[in-house]
């Protein structure tokens, strides 16, 4: 079926959203936007989906909302009776139509006769994964679009471990959901039905309680935090999302008194008005806090994302500015901590682990192999850490300690897993408070670790590519990466090169070995001089990544570094 019969269809259709059916009229005159909204299915993968709000199989909205709930319940369908009566848990962001769409999906669930739990209000994404272990729940559905602009929204699907779900559980899931032929024909309950079904119910504060109580054990030096609490002096801003309600209590469950919030940013606003865009990479996300900050004599400022996975932190310098830092080198100061702390208390597993991605940096590698504990790289995306932690719960061979992404992402304690920002939150605060109580701030702590490893510095840049053309020049992009590898960058030797689509390492000498990750579209280069550079397309939006880390003797050389390797592959994106 041709676009244009698809269009039609939604345009015939006598029961269409009222909101979406003036939206369609409107869209009717910009014939490039028509088609953009018509011409696929919005993409279905191991994340779930995300896409622009509006009408049309490739726009967010509650008809491809029903249509991924369908396939999901479908799924459930195959499942034996008491496992299908476990049910789903759901939840939902700030962003427009999140309660709508969370709504929606128990609609369609409970057509199939399968529970919901539906979550009162905005809630946190860490929250939803926690819930779906709580509840002892099949699955869990979450409604965000996480750091993407305003006019986006999203759904993801969580396993019954409470990760996202793996590559086998999401492609079986797939395959249900494509199934679903018509989204505008998808059935679900009517509000009276609704009322009389019993099969949605709304969950809340026993919830919350629960799981701040599990936050408790975040905390490793409760004396520190005893002793420099009333001192230390933060500023947080949940960028107008779900992060508010749990991290306030949360930093106050744990002796952090002396905190304040950006007040503009601190009311959920699903247009996100005082920043151009939600994410916490983003130096311009941090103005307002700054700005606060530097009213409040404050040590650090913290900003989580609006569904309060990821979070960033800006540092206070010694001339009393801030520097936002990236997601390596918090992740850094954080691994540091944890093992110096436990380490300190006797408390450091002789099989301790710590989890990253592989496209986060090595200095945390350095770290780790300085405490004698094990760091195991998988592929991006949480999912792949929350599946090593449950191997490690089930067959006892390491004990996990920390476990993070350089965007941002962020796991101390694996009563949840996903990446959870209300826990990095709590654990960044006594990381400030263990480097105040020496007098110094995160930043100083930073430049102790340099000084001691050596100067790491990591860039990505992310070309955004959208359309069907965009996404035809992602994949050139790709295909030009394989089939014209380069042999250097900026004149330094490539000495390894790793296909984690055809799962091959190969080094100068032409050694081919295997790697053992599932595939995954990604290539990583090793260079010559300990730098890597890596190139990937995004799952969940149209852009594609380029990674740069490099490590020299100083910040100035770090930098200059990264600067050749950029111009380097811009060279060759641009040939």
């Amino acid at each position: 079926m041709s676009w244009e019969q698809v269009y039609e269809l939604w345009n015939n259709e006598e029961n269409l959203d009222e909101a979406l059916k003036a939206q369609l009229q409107i869209l009717k005159q910009n014939p490039v936007e028509l088609e953009d909204a018509f011409y696929t299915q919005l993409e279905f993968g191991t994340a779930g989906m995300r896409g622009i709000l509006g009408p049309g199989i490739n726009r967010m909205n509650i008809y491809t909302i029903r249509q991924a709930t369908e396939g999901l319940a479908r799924f459930m369908d195959q499942q034996d009776p008491e496992t299908k009566r476990r049910g789903v848990a759901i939840a939902h962001d700030s962003r427009h139509m999140s309660p709508e769409f969370a709504m929606e999906a128990a609609k369609t669930l409970a057509k199939h006769n399968i529970p919901a739990f539906v979550f009162e209000s905005l809630r946190p994404t860490p929250e939803l994964s926690f819930a779906v272990r709580y509840l002892k729940a099949f699955t869990g559905i979450m409604i965000t679009a996480s750091h993407n602009p305003a006019e986006y929204n999203g759904y993801k699907v969580y396993g019954e471990d409470g990760g996202q779900m793996p590559p086998a559980d999401a492609d079986a899931l797939t395959k249900f959901v494509r199934s679903v032929e018509n989204p505008l024909k998808v059935e679900v309950l009517s509000e009276e039905e609704v009322e009389h079904s019993g099969l949605i119910n709304i969950i809340g504060e026993e919830i919350d309680s629960e799981y701040l109580k599990n936050v408790k054990s975040v905390t490793i030096n409760q004396a520190l935090i005893d002793q420099m609490g009333k001192d230390l002096k933060l500023v947080y801003t949940p960028l107008h999302g779900t992060g508010k309600m749990l991290g306030e209590r949360a930093l106050k469950q744990a002796g952090f008194e002396q905190f304040v919030l950006v007040p503009e940013q601190a009311i959920p606003d699903p247009d996100f008005t005082t920043v151009k865009s939600p994410n916490p990479e983003e130096h311009s996300a941090f103005e307002y806090a700054i700005r606060l900050g530097e009213k409040e004599g404050a040590d650090l400022l913290i900003a989580t994302d609006p569904d309060a996975d990821r979070l960033g932190a800006a540092v206070r310098l010694p001339d009393g500015t801030y520097q936002v830092l990236t997601g390596n080198q918090l992740g850094a100061l954080m691994i540091q901590y944890i093992l110096t702390a436990h380490q300190t208390a006797g408390t450091l597993p002789a099989n301790a682990t710590v989890l990253k991605s592989i496209v986060s940096s090595e200095l945390s590698t350095a770290i780790a192999k300085k405490f004698d504990t094990d760091m195991v790289s998988v592929l991006t995306g949480f999912k792949f850490i929350a599946e090593k932690i449950q191997q490690y719960e089930e067959d006892h061979t390491k004990t996990f300690m920390f476990g993070f992404e350089e965007s941002y992402g962020y796991l101390v304690k694996p009563f949840v897993r996903d990446k959870d920002a209300i826990q990095a939150l709590v654990l960044l605060a006594e990381v400030a408070a263990y480097y105040k109580q020496q007098d110094k701030t995160l930043y100083d702590g930073l430049q102790d670790i340099f000084e001691e490893f050596g100067y790491y510095t990591e860039k990505t840049i992310s070309v955004t590519m959208s359309g069907i053309e965009g996404a035809g020049k992602i994949a050139a992009l790709m295909k030009k990466f394989r089939e014209e590898a380069p042999s250097e960058f900026a004149g330094e030797a490539v000495v390894q090169t790793e296909d984690f689509k055809l799962l091959t390492r190969v080094g100068l000498d032409g050694h081919l070995e295997k790697l053992t990750t599932p595939p995954s579209d990604v290539l990583k280069y090793q260079l010559a001089d300990e730098s890597w550079i890596a190139i990937r397309p995004s799952g969940t939006e149209p852009k594609i990544k380029f990674y740069i880390a490099v490590k020299a003797e100083s910040q100035d050389a770090a930098n200059q570094k990264v600067v050749d390797y950029e111009n380097s592959i811009n060279a060759i994106v641009n040939e």
